[in-house]
């Protein structure tokens, strides 16, 4: 199930919140426990005994390491979890990369079946490690009820695709929050508006994307529409779920981290990672780029660590060759500007933000490109290797609506730049419009996604 789906808005939502609500305050995680396992079997039955079961390692290991056995418990569930992640992500990849070797021999293939990857345990793995290191770390006190932790770490606002909570940002939640009529109206603003920027502006783009990077020989028009129209799809379609899951937490009382800040504003590298997918920026900076060292020794030990960080990011992503890349590419990025900035080397600010664009767009190619042949396909047309024009297929493929999505998410995404520099450019917004054009947009999402298949979110499949 997915929340710009009819059955969720309907039927499990209006459901959900009647029994959430009707519950007395003292048992509310065991609704919302229940109605997060419940909101994962929709998907796949069979995998949500995984999900508990990495739960229960997590919140059993973390009352074993509050007691007293810290190293080894805390080595024991990071090697549980991280194992079940490894398996279900990775051993695909793994066989594919194998019977590739065996066939420079003559050999293979490996008898193999596909492994499917669960949604949410790329998450879910997260957010347990994080909570048993901070208990190793005492950070936290470990949560003494399963049933409280399991509405933490199974929570279906950010079971699937986040953000990526840790326990300290929502324990005193856990045990005491007020759902109030205002939280209640400003978790629904806020799911309205990331609604529409799911459904109106993602899904628009997604046919867009989808043809551009499975042309054989895509032009330098062609390659650069593709990509721009990805880069506007994957942050409406990411910062539109992490806006419904905050709107969601907020309707239950509890109060999320923002994961967006204007990324695409970002005047540097750096920038673009306090502002991208902050949770997960700042989950590999404190768990895995300090654990390796961070800044503390060498210099090179420092870029060292910043490009290994964020490969590790990148495979994060995705069991493929070219999230590999696409991590490789940020994190190269990330020590370059470091050196330039150890050597003094200072850029114009717009150069600098010309430079950190590239980089980002640059690097989307691999990471939506299904193949390293469809890679090394779209960016050999992003630098003029194949015909420049617009091709026949994507002229054929551009429809009006896709181009009015597409200049309304451009749009949206330079507004914050354009008003901080002509703050006068767009008049107070009245009240009651700021009110009313939620719902009204919310309105005619619902009856867009009636008339089409419904488009999953990107982040399910990482």
């Amino acid at each position: 199930m997915v929340f710009s789906s009819i059955d969720f808005l309907v039927l499990f939502l209006p459901l959900f919140m009647i029994t959430y609500m009707s519950t007395p305050k003292s048992a509310r995680n065991i609704t919302l426990c229940l109605g997060s396992w419940v909101f994962y079997l929709w998907w796949k039955p069979i995998f949500l005994p995984l999900i508990i079961s990495i739960t229960f390692v997590a919140w059993y290991f973390g009352k074993v390491i509050e007691r007293g056995g810290k190293s080894y418990a805390l080595i024991l569930a990071i090697t549980i979890v991280l194992g079940c992640l490894v398996w279900f992500k990775y051993a695909n990849l793994l066989a594919a990369t194998v019977d590739e070797v065996l066939r420079w021999f003559n050999r293979g293939p490996l008898p193999w079946n596909t492994v499917l990857l669960p949604i949410a345990i790329s998450f879910t793995v997260l957010q347990a490690i994080s909570y048993v290191i901070d208990v190793h770390r005492g950070v936290i006190k470990a949560q003494p009820s399963f049933i409280s932790f399991s509405a933490y770490l199974d929570m279906f606002p950010h079971l699937i695709a986040g953000p990526i909570l840790r326990y300290s940002s929502i324990d005193q939640a856990l045990t005491h929050r007020e759902s109030t009529f205002a939280d209640f109206a400003i978790g629904s603003r806020r799911f309205m508006i990331g609604f529409c920027m799911k459904v109106l502006i993602a899904d628009s783009l997604a046919p867009l994307v989808e043809r551009a990077f499975s042309l054989p020989e895509p032009s330098l028009v062609d390659a650069w529409l593709g990509n721009l129209a990805f880069a506007l799809q994957i942050y409406f379609d990411f910062a539109g779920y992490t806006a419904m899951a905050i709107g969601l937490g907020r309707m239950l009382g509890f109060i999320y981290p923002e994961n967006f800040r204007d990324p695409y504003l970002a005047t540097s590298i750096q920038d673009f990672w306090r502002r991208w997918h902050i949770t997960l920026s700042t989950w590999l900076r404190d768990y895995l780029y300090i654990p390796l060292g961070g800044n503390r020794r060498s210099e090179s030990r420092t870029y060292t660590n910043l490009i290994l960080t964020m490969a590790i990011g990148g495979l994060w992503h995705g069991a493929s060759w070219t999230f590999l890349l696409w991590g490789l590419v940020h994190g190269v990025a990330l020590a370059v500007a470091r050196a330039w900035r150890a050597y003094g080397v200072a850029l114009p600010a717009a150069l600098s933000y010309s430079l950190t664009l590239a980089v980002v767009l640059f690097a989307w190619t691999p990471f939506r490109a299904d193949s390293w042949q469809a890679m090394t396909a779209v960016l050999a047309g992003q630098i003029g290797l194949h015909p420049i024009a617009l091709g026949d297929e994507m002229a054929l493929a551009m429809h009006p609506a896709q181009l009015f999505w597409f200049a309304v998410g451009a749009a949206a995404v330079i507004q914050p730049a354009v008003l901080a520099r002509f703050p006068r450019w767009l008049p107070r917004q009245p009240e009651w419009w700021r009110a009313l054009w939620p719902n009204v947009l919310f309105l005619y999402a619902i009856a867009v996604i009636m008339s089409r298949q419904t488009v999953p979110f990107l982040y399910f499949r990482f």
